[in-house]
């Protein structure tokens, strides 16, 4: 974080823009999926809005942050596509989950992404100065918050997690390994240049480890519950519906114990 922006342009290597640019196309296509998928399902069940909406957020000071840190080319590009592509996804939420109508959620990502970017061109042009005169605590700041604004938009997904016993529901996988993949190409290009920047490795370790974690609850749930999920297979129930046939089982055998407790002690 000591060096100067002119080192640092110095530092960019071949391979840092090719792994940046493979990391740039995986995390500009990595909400498609997803937003393909709220689209054809008409529902955003699970899916939730704080994480996309923080997201969105995040891309202002790490968009910022990366342009003020002279990275490469795809790496400055990534965050304005990653916080458009979020916002697409918080407004589908808004449509479908809560039922705005389609031209006031529209109307609401437009305005939004119309004052995010305004944000962070005034962060960009207030911060050069400073930076350029080797003053880099604000960016280091900004970077700071950007950080804290990724991680907190992978924590929602846990809150649903333990609602439906670490089953995923919502979230479509071809964005969440595609997502992961963009950090680790991207955390392999900042290793490939000839300074590894710390925070903006940092953001991307962040998002792996997380949704790692993600990936592994749903693998645990489906070890857990491998009867039921083969009973679906072999009765062509749905794994809801046997889900909500065991639990009123489970409720019929609770009041059953009630009642039979409340007898004992007449």
């Amino acid at each position: 974080m000591s060096s100067t922006p002119e080192t640092e342009s110095q530092n960019i290597t071949l391979a840092s823009n090719v792994l940046g640019t493979i990391g740039t196309v995986l995390w500009c296509i990595q909400l498609l999926p997803q937003i393909w998928s709220n689209w054809r399902r008409k529902d955003t069940e699970g899916f939730p809005q704080l994480m996309m909406l923080l997201w969105g957020v995040c891309a202002v000071p790490m968009g910022a942050y990366f342009v003020l840190q002279e990275v490469n080319i795809p790496l400055q590009i990534q965050p304005q596509v990653f916080g458009f592509f979020s916002l697409v996804a918080w407004g589908q939420i808004l449509h479908y989950t809560h039922k705005f109508s389609c031209p006031k959620a529209t109307a609401m990502v437009i305005g939004t992404v119309a004052l995010f970017a305004g944000v962070e061109a005034a962060l960009i042009l207030s911060l050069r100065i400073p930076y350029n005169n080797g003053i880099t605590w604000p960016d280091l700041l900004v970077g700071v918050i950007a950080a804290i604004s990724l991680a907190g938009g992978l924590i929602p997904p846990y809150f649903e997690l333990w609602k439906r016993g670490g089953r995923v529901i919502g979230i479509n996988w071809f964005f969440l390994g595609t997502d992961t993949l963009g950090g680790l190409f991207s955390l392999f290009a900042l290793a490939a240049q000839g300074t590894f920047d710390i925070l903006g490795g940092v953001l991307y370790i962040v998002v792996i480890l997380l949704e790692v974690g993600i990936i592994g609850s749903h693998i645990g749930w489906r070890i857990r519950y491998r009867k039921l999920l083969a009973q679906a297979k072999i009765t062509g129930r749905s794994v809801d519906e046997l889900l909500g046939a065991k639990e009123a089982v489970h409720n019929r055998g609770s009041d059953s114990d009630v009642e039979s407790q409340m007898h004992g002690e007449k």
